[in-house]
């Protein structure tokens, strides 16, 4: 029998082989391609007339029940087709990378041994003739019954005391014997799930629970709608399938609706649930509150877990053992079975898009799989996405508002503290460094006391004029840090930058050290005394003197959180302060260790990256201090203003929590910024008509579909002729008519031109509909040759992009 076999390869095709006795779709199979053995998936059948003597035999089925039931099977092809992505690549991407592993197909798995009885003795006489002076035996024997009848070898000899004679005793008798007994990793199994409570529902909780329920129940039918794709979505709907925003102040109580409408789909329905939230930080907390609830029903699913602790959990899942998944970005694809619901916690953060090949959007494919499942998706968030918004607005979606907090607490005010003054007294004020817009060697206009030279997008060093450059703690939020510390509250500061300095520069001649893979500036990480890459992670040791004139009148300029961490340190030096980024959580325990220690209230003051700014509940914290709310402003990307908004709005939701109430400080040079200001009167609606009139002209989302073509290679005149090539054959696609619709922008060098030695030019594809723009896509990566005999050339495709650098 011949069959089509999906292989995870970058080849926009299937392969078609040859198998005894066939193999259903969704089965894995070791077969030949090319000198390798790899992993695949059977599709479908082959194609009909092929002459099975030119077909290869699969080498070996490695399933015995399909890995990839239909439902998933059906939601990855759409991913493959939507976002124009090798099928292969995409099964690769959805299940655990075990299942793909040439090296081991057969996924290993942990046991135990288990000492089992295997005959009963009813009567004391039997035992007394049995065991007869073997009373150590007997002893084991009875613990054995007292307990099940069954214990683990280890827990036998190591807890019970029992001897490796005693048991191997059981088993000569024929009274017991061993047995291997397969362990599930379950790495959240000693996260302590708070006590479960009772909560009130406000009306506005109970009008979205009600929503929520009545569409649960009425499940199984399909939202009506366009077509597939961002800005579509799932429609309305009346039962099943239908997609909701909620949208609800920080501290509003998403998370209780999200449990209310589980105890419906989950505990009476007895259907299957899957939680996403954007963060890995976020996953503890959340798993303790969701499990306090539904108790070991729950499993967990994110990237870092170990290969065989992902394993296990989606081996609970495809069984049925556990029924909600909660997890970052690939849990969209948990293998559960009679999906009810599916809930995207911080709908509208970046990180639920995939940065490789296949270039997915959790949170589209979390509403395709709910209309396919029949399942209702509720998308949650203060702060929407504008697409999501836009699609509430006009029905696509069906809107849920929670506008107050629970309890009646207010929101927090937020103050503004202006950098531009130069009477700021200030802790540690460091050079003006402005986050400019430049790429390369271009100028960008720096956000603090001047223009500098760009050193890459968004790393532009202004050189800095007057005044001593801007503070790290201006004044008014030194003073609000010393209250809340002799009240004994906690404090959230936020810099959405790590390591110690931005950049090196030379005061003389004003060079800057640049990654020599890259054209981004190093970042100077001063605990480890090294600069180091954000992007291909290149590290190399600081300068002593500058390499283009021999000054040794260097400057180390733009703070990160390490600078912070020290400035915040040497100004209350009393204060218990903890920092969490990249560089702090990058052990497996790490997030859970930082956040329980806040919670257990060690902590006075958290400082850190855009981690510590969303989904975080601690009742303790009374300040919420933004340390630069201009970084990422003014990068050149048409999202920058909204994610500055959400970044500031979700990071001032930490405060205020408690019955203490709380308070925000913002520091920023751009105090007039339609986005600062939205932030300070919490106004999320002001916010989003402005920004959709910003994004009229030239249009961007959602006012259009969206498609950032990329062209990388080693030469850069061998990537511009690429691209320039590419882009006129899309031209000459639509002057054909075969992509109405479809304009074409560029080509041009991304802003950041060069990373891991790879130059990277790009051009847009703009349309109003999704099926035009997917069609010349398609066509593009089938039939456009990139360039014959130059492997070092690739094209890369992001549909629906979330970032243009």
């Amino acid at each position: 029998m011949l069959v089509e076999v999906a292989l995870p390869v970058p080849v926009p095709r299937t392969f078609t082989y040859r198998v005894e006795g066939g193999a259903e779709a969704g089965t894995r199979v070791l077969v030949p391609f090319g000198p390798r053995r790899l992993i695949g998936w059977v599709v479908g059948p082959g194609a009909e007339g092929t002459a099975l003597d030119r077909v290869k035999p699969v080498t070996r089925i490695l399933d015995d029940a399909p890995s990839v039931p239909p439902d998933l099977l059906r939601l990855c092809r759409w991913i493959a087709d939507y976002y124009v992505a090798p099928l292969g690549q995409v099964l690769r991407t959805a299940l655990p990378a075990v299942l793909s592993d040439t090296a081991r197909p057969d996924p290993p798995v942990r046991t135990h041994r288990i000492l089992k009885i295997v005959r009963e003795l009813p009567s004391l006489r039997q035992r007394d003739e049995i065991f007869g002076r073997a009373q150590r035996q007997r002893a084991c024997y009875e613990f054995l019954e007292s307990i099940g009848g069954s214990a683990e070898v280890a827990h036998l000899l190591e807890r019970a005391g029992f001897s490796r004679p005693v048991l191997q005793g059981l088993v000569d008798k024929g009274l017991a014997v061993f047995t291997e007994a397969v362990v599930e990793r379950d790495p959240f199994s000693t996260v302590e799930p708070p006590p479960r409570q009772t909560f009130t529902l406000t009306p506005a909780q109970r009008a979205a629970v009600e929503a929520l329920v009545g569409a649960a129940r009425r499940g199984g039918g399909v939202g009506v709608g366009g077509s597939f794709g961002v800005g579509s979505g799932s429609g309305t709907g009346t039962g099943g399938g239908a997609t909701f925003l909620l949208r609800g102040v920080t501290g509003s109580g998403k998370t209780l609706v999200y449990i209310e409408l589980l105890e419906e789909v989950v505990g009476r329905q007895g259907r299957g649930a899957i939680v996403l939230v954007p963060e890995i930080s976020l996953t503890p907390q959340t798993v303790a509150r969701f499990r306090a609830h539904f108790g070991d029903a729950v499993a967990v699913l994110h990237s870092a877990l170990s290969d065989g602790e992902r394993y296990d959990a989606w081996r609970a899942l495809r069984r049925g053992d556990r029924r909600i998944a909660v997890g970052a970005r690939s849990a969209v694809f948990a293998p559960i079975a009679d999906l009810g619901a599916i809930i995207v916690d911080e709908e509208h953060e970046a990180t639920y898009k995939q940065s490789e090949a296949p270039r997915y959007h959790a949170r589209e494919v979390a509403i395709i799989r709910a209309r396919l499942a029949g399942a209702v998706c509720v998308l949650g968030s203060a702060t929407p996405s504008l697409e999501s918004w836009e699609n509430a607005r006009t029905g696509k979606y069906r809107l849920l508002e929670l506008p107050e907090r629970v309890a009646g607490r207010p929101l927090p005010p937020v103050r503004i503290v202006d950098l531009r003054g130069a009477g700021h007294r200030a802790a540690g004020a460091v050079g003006g460094a402005g986050a400019g817009a430049g790429a390369g060697s271009g100028t960008g206009t720096g956000t603090g006391t001047g223009t500098g030279t760009g050193a890459g997008a968004g790393a532009g060093a202004g050189t800095g004029s007057g005044g001593g450059g801007r503070p790290i703690l201006a004044e008014p939020l030194v003073e609000a840090i010393r209250d809340r510390l002799a009240k004994g509250e906690q404090t959230i500061l936020l810099l959405n930058r790590r390591g110690y300095a931005t950049f090196v520069q030379c005061r003389d001649c004003g060079a800057v050290w640049h990654c020599r893979q890259c054209n981004v500036s190093l970042t100077y990480h001063r605990a480890r005394r090294r600069l180091v890459c954000h992007y291909c992670f290149h590290e190399e040791p600081p300068p002593v003197t500058c390499d283009h004139c021999g000054s040794g009148d260097l400057s180390f300029r733009g703070a990160g959180t390490e600078q912070v961490e020290r400035t915040v340190i040497e100004t209350f030096p009393t204060a218990r302060v903890a920092r969490m980024d990249v560089d702090t959580t990058s052990g497996k325990w790490s997030h859970h260790e930082i956040l329980g220690r806040v919670e257990r209230g060690e902590v006075d003051i958290l400082l850190g990256t855009q981690m510590i700014a969303k989904g975080l509940d601690f009742p303790g914290v009374t300040l919420v201090g933004v340390i630069n709310a201009d970084v990422g402003i003014n990068l050149p990307d048409f999202r920058a203003s909204e994610r500055t908004f959400q970044l500031l709005t979700q990071v001032a939701g930490r405060a205020g929590r408690g019955p203490k109430g709380g308070e925000v400080v913002i520091q920023t040079a751009l105090p007039g910024h339609y986005a600062i200001r939205a932030v300070v009167a919490h106004d999320f609606e002001a916010f989003a008509e402005r920004e959709l009139e910003e994004r009229r002209g030239p249009r961007y989302p959602p006012h259009l579909r969206l498609a950032n073509v990329i062209v990388s290679g080693t030469v850069e005149e061998a990537v511009q002729e690429a691209v320039e090539a590419a882009a006129s054959w899309v031209r000459g696609l639509i002057a054909a008519g075969e992509a109405p619709g479809v304009e074409v922008t560029g080509p041009a060098p991304c802003p950041i031109d060069r990373i891991r030695g790879r130059w990277r030019w790009h051009f847009l594809l703009r349309a109003e509909q999704a099926g035009p723009l997917g069609r010349a896509l398609r066509q593009l990566l089938v039939r456009h040759p990139l360039r014959p005999g130059r492997a070092d050339l690739r094209l890369a495709i992001d549909r629906d992009p979330v970032a243009l650098l």
